[in-house]
């Protein structure tokens, strides 16, 4: 029931099958391992990948901004970190569809079996979202797995004119949002929902004698051991259900919207300070940014002068930010999350910028 409260706050449409797993790491993992499921003619469930040379080399796709939890997924599912492509961003730091096809293509060329795409809505470095409908149509066109990870980015539609972070997600096979991310729940709790629970059953689906029952409740009550890699399960849903029940659909709307007001302030305060400059679009709660004093413009310089920002900033006390690395250049992450977040922190999180800068500079 929590789940499908989730979906149709977000906006996603049915039929769509849901279960809270631990994180995202574990949400997509098991997401992928649908998608090798998917290509049932190499049988891999029954046969494994070891010592068999007529299977193909299997590949899929990712941007360079992903989270490292996909490529890890790579490695346990057994197509090694070269089984990931990474595509390129574009300016935006979201992936190119253009490079995506001339991947796919490449590979196919090559005799290596493509299975499968991961969008991200809301990328961990800058929040970015990648063209879901486009990159859809091409997993369509190339009868790829399509999964997007909405870990971040997707409780922003609950915020109807937020909504566009999950255009092109109801042509996914599966989503994953983890509400202990900017849903205000406690950790852990990552909800992913698939329009093809059958496969992603296929792939994990083991019953043995001692856990076989008669009661016939399978299709009202499905048995979501048979959907992962955990036999046992805590309830996971009953604080996102009193999450949802305490702010309810309004409330929550509401937090993320303000979050989002204050990052594009700090980020058109930044644009206005001589000593500091935005380094990415700020599209959602987080924003990208790094010192920049005026005539200073040796690389290797100015990433040790951020470097002591961010420790500055972090030890005393007020203030936790964090850093990134974007195409190369050192970056301060300021995010935005908390429920008692207001203006007056995003103005102190100005003023302990200007003052470390001053401190260390």
């Amino acid at each position: 029931m929590t789940v499908d409260w989730l979906r149709q706050m977000v906006g996603l449409a049915q039929p769509m099958f849901g279960v809270i797993n631990d994180t995202a790491s574990s949400s997509t993992l098991y997401a992928l391992a649908a998608a090798r499921e998917a290509q049932s003619d190499l049988r891999i469930r029954e046969l494994g990948m070891a010592g068999r040379p007529e299977l193909p080399r299997l590949r899929f796709y990712a941007s360079t901004e992903a989270h490292s939890s996909v490529e890890k997924a790579g490695i346990v599912l057994g197509v090694g970190k070269d089984g990931l492509r990474r595509i390129p961003v574009d300016e935006r730091f979201r992936m190119d569809p253009v490079a995506l096809r001339q991947a796919i293509h490449e590979d196919v060329a090559a005799g290596i079996r493509p299975f499968a795409v991961v969008a991200t809505a809301g990328t961990t470095s800058t929040t970015s979202v990648d063209p879901v409908p486009a990159i859809a149509a091409l997993c369509e066109q190339h009868g790829l797995w399509l999964h997007v990870d909405a870990a971040y980015g997707g409780a922003a539609a609950i915020a109807p004119e937020l909504r566009w972070v999950l255009d092109g997600a109801d042509r996914a096979d599966s989503i994953v949002i983890n509400p202990h991310k900017w849903l205000f729940t406690p950790i852990d709790c990552s909800v992913l929902w698939t329009r093809r629970p059958d496969v992603l059953r296929g792939a994990f689906s083991i019953v043995p004698e001692y856990l076989t029952t008669t009661d016939g409740s399978e299709q009202d009550a499905p048995n979501l051991m048979d959907y992962g890699t955990s036999l046992g399960r805590r309830m996971r849903a009953l604080k996102l259900w009193m999450v949802i029940r305490y702010f309810g659909t309004d409330g929550l709307a509401q937090r993320i919207r303000e979050h989002c007001e204050y990052a594009s302030m700090l980020a058109r305060w930044v644009d206005g300070e001589r000593d500091f400059e935005l380094l990415a679009p700020a599209p959602l709660s987080v924003v990208c940014l790094r010192a920049h004093p005026p005539g200073l413009d040796d690389p290797g310089t100015l990433d040790t002068l951020n470097q002591r920002v961010v420790e500055r900033i972090n030890t005393g006390g007020r203030f936790f930010v964090s850093h990134t690395k974007l195409h190369g250049v050192y970056a301060i992450r300021v995010a935005f999350g908390n429920l008692r977040q207001d203006q007056r922190h995003a103005r102190g999180v100005i003023a302990a910028l200007r003052g470390a800068i001053d401190d260390v500079g």
